[in-house]
């Protein structure tokens, strides 16, 4: 048998039935004029990828995994050349020498070897399964190879798909008991390695690493003075260095030509702070791979809403823009009643430093019907200026922002902080880059600076007193992957996912002091879900189908209880968040307010009031961009976009389709712009109630949306209980993942 036979078979070897259309006659007829006289082998095997993939179509989507299978193999020869090792080398042997070799050359962090012995390395060396690198499909394994896997300093790949699982789980095992170490690294390596969950991008990245940032992204609150939103920058600019995107609220700042220290006019307003915080992104990129990500938000009651409104559209001044940032705006529920019910009605706009000066509280602080009292109050007083537009006028402006740019983002503080469990300690403002983090937030303050003497030279110390600067530790479940039906394989990923997660708090390293005094503060983390859409068409449900509305219910009810039952048992074990006294968790009121009244649940309450949470906030929902094509499943809670299309990245095409496409679930996989959105917001609302954060959310739609039609989708957000909404896609527009809450 010649080369090339052998090359067929062993990649038609990724299809476990190929008979029919995935034969070697097809792929060699594709050959036909590409094949040349006195190829080598390592030639016709790329050839036959490429035709591989040329081939792959909805009607026949499983020749990407015929392409990715020769990827694999043309993987494991680069891997074995840059390694110098023998033709014949097993790859996975001898792992305690692969990790030394790397930690020696500073491409693995030596914190592995000091605790991990030889002999543990090789106990977790037998639990390697190389037959994991097939289950890849090729975007998949070409994504992880090309951003994932370990480069020597020359950029050629050393690592390969297993031993980076197993990298990363021996290091998130680390926090546990000696004793017990080994064995939670070999079920955190067999839940990643069998694509069932994955990390953060960051975690995925970093993990295993000299250098391990492993969250995603941060939230920090404004306090308005110029040391605090110069100290927000800094922050910014630190966290931004290191690969993490973040959330800034910034509802706190006066508005344009409000006074300062009594000078009347004085004030610049938002814009020009925006723009200082945009200007950063760029310098301060991510490693240098791309700029720097960060998301602002500012109340829709602020004064400078409008103009904050026009930050990323294509007409205006342009001296006002600020293209590279992501604006959100923070909701009250009167907004979208009015919306509903008296779109002509005025809406006032306020500064919020001059209700402080007129009414002595800040309004932003409040939330629900006693925000809904004192905002009235505001606008009955008239010693506070009002700028007043209609509400139908200011909708007008965010519809028209949101089909040209896909944002503002949009947040639901209301809703957020009804559910929050941790409210007894303070307050949500906004969210994060992605809009699933919601955790309480609150601005440092920054006490003095003074000159001591230290060793005889003069040290200036800067005093700060810290606030609630969020951290966003992530991973999700792919429920595309996994018997979502089978409650103890569902338990047994998600309790392995909260583990991980809490590890990460205690690894993690903090380039910001601020936000590891809040992330051990509350010890949140996000859980969260891909594969949505993937896990409705293993089970033959349409996503317009009655039977979506009680499957979504059951499903997340019960990964919210195997979620809350793992962190209690860890707080069992490890000890409580601080803040747990007082909260939400303590008292019974979570379980309360959504209707957990089962005698598993009453009985984990009781659990939770005599052992605790480990975790003050268990569930978020990440887009999950990167991380879902390394998964081979759908993105997030959305519906796929297409049942196949053709990705175009750096001058390549790669074919894309629905994940495990087939005639059995062909028609279960409904494009998101064919779907009706109201029903995914609906959807939302459901799931929602079991997710004390949020959900990365997309609405999807098309030209023939009327402005009614959209902003009706807002008030339905508004109604079921919705917490925020990410972008909203059209058609006619590109936007962006955002590749720090990939999950």
């Amino acid at each position: 048998m010649n080369t090339l036979d052998n090359l067929c078979e062993f990649a038609l070897e990724a299809i476990k039935d190929h008979e029919g259309i995935y034969t070697k006659e097809r792929i060699i007829e594709a050959l036909e004029h590409i094949i040349r006289p006195n190829m080598n082998a390592s030639e016709v095997r790329d050839s036959l990828m490429q035709v591989s993939l040329e081939l792959t179509t909805e009607l026949e989507p499983k020749w990407q995994f015929v392409a990715a299978r020769l990827y694999i193999e043309r993987l494991h020869d680069q891997v074995r050349k840059n390694r110098g090792l023998d033709k014949d080398k097993n790859l996975y042997s001898e792992l305690y020498d692969f990790i030394a070799d790397l930690t020696e050359k500073k491409l693995y962090g030596k914190y592995i070897l000091e605790n991990y012995s030889k002999e543990d390395i090789c106990i977790l060396e037998k639990e390697l399964k190389p037959e994991r690198d097939y289950l890849f499909t090729y975007s998949g394994i070409s994504l992880l190879s090309s951003r994932y896997l370990i480069n020597n300093f020359n950029r050629d790949i050393v690592e390969l798909p297993q031993q980076m699982f197993m990298g990363i789980a021996m290091h998130l095992a680390i926090p546990e008991k000696k004793e017990m170490r080994v064995q939670w690294a070999k079920r955190f390596y067999d839940v990643l390695s069998s694509l069932k969950a994955t990390m953060a991008t960051p975690t995925i990245s970093n993990a295993r690493k000299p250098f391990y940032q492993l969250s995603s992204c941060f939230i920090d609150t404004v306090e308005d003075s110029l040391q605090g939103i110069y100290k927000t920058l800094d922050n910014f600019a630190k966290v931004s260095k290191f690969g993490g995107g973040m959330g800034i609220y910034l509802g706190k700042i006066r508005a344009l030509g409000s006074p300062i220290r009594g000078f009347k006019g004085a004030s610049g307003g938002v814009i020009p702070w925006v723009k200082l915080y945009n200007d950063t992104a760029i310098a301060v990129d991510q490693l240098g791979v791309r700029n720097g990500s960060v998301a602002i938000w500012i109340d829709a009651w602020h004064k400078d809403m409008p103009e904050f409104l026009q930050l990323k559209t294509n007409n205006g001044d342009d001296r006002k823009k600020a293209h590279d940032i992501f604006p959100g705006l923070c909701y009250p529920d009167l907004f979208w009643k009015l919306a509903e019910k008296d779109i002509d009605a005025n809406w006032y706009m306020m500064c919020p430093h001059e209700i402080k000066i007129a009414k002595g509280y800040s309004l932003e602080d409040f939330y629900g019907q006693e925000w809904e009292k004192k905002y009235y109050e505001c606008v009955e007083d008239d010693k506070i200026p009002k700028r007043v537009m209609s509400v139908k006028d200011i909708v007008r402006l965010i519809i028209k922002s949101a089909a040209e740019t896909g944002t503002p983002f949009a947040f639901y503080r209301d809703t957020a902080n009804k559910m929050n469990p941790n409210k007894h300690t303070g307050m949500i403002y906004s969210s994060n880059l992605c809009t699933e983090i919601m955790q309480n937030m609150s601005p440092l303050k920054i006490d003095k600076s003074e000159i001591i003497e230290e060793n005889g030279d003069k040290v200036i110390v800067e005093r700060t007193k810290p606030g609630d600067f969020v951290v966003c530790n992530l991973s999700s479940v792919v429920l595309g992957n996994i018997d979502v039906l089978n409650d103890e394989e569902l338990g047994y990923v998600v309790e392995t996912q909260i583990r991980a997660m809490d590890n990460v708090i205690d690894l993690n390293y903090y380039s910001v002091p601020y936000a590891e005094v809040t992330n051990k503060k509350y010890r949140g983390i996000g859980l969260g879900t891909s594969g949505y859409h993937h896990m409705l068409a293993n089970n033959k449900i349409h996503w317009t189908a009655d039977e979506h509305l009680d499957f979504a219910d059951k499903i997340y009810e019960r990964i919210n209880y195997h979620a809350i039952k793992a962190s209690m048992s860890i707080s069992k074990e490890k000890g409580r968040y601080s803040e747990f006294t007082g909260s939400d968790w303590e008292n019974g009121d979570y379980f309360i307010s959504r209707g957990y009244n089962s005698s598993e649940w009453i009985e984990l309450k009781e659990n939770i009031k005599e052992y605790g949470m480990r975790n003050g906030y268990l569930m978020a929902v990440a887009p999950n961009g990167s991380t879902a094509t390394i998964a081979g499943t759908s993105e997030g809670v959305d519906p796929v976009m297409s049942r196949f299309y053709l990705e175009e990245k750096k001058g390549s095409i790669i074919p894309k389709t629905a994940p495990d496409l087939c005639e059995d679930n062909y028609w279960y996989y409904n494009s998101a712009y064919n779907i009706d959105q109201e029903w995914c917001v609906k959807i939302n609302g459901i799931r929602q109630r079991h997710i004390d954060q949020g959900q990365s959310f997309n609405l999807y739609i098309t030209t023939d949306y009327t402005m009614r039609q959209i902003m009706n989708l807002y008030i339905a957000a508004c109604k079921f209980g919705v917490k925020s909404i990410y972008y909203v896609r059209s058609k006619s527009l590109t936007v962006g993942d955002c590749e720090n809450c990939s999950a």
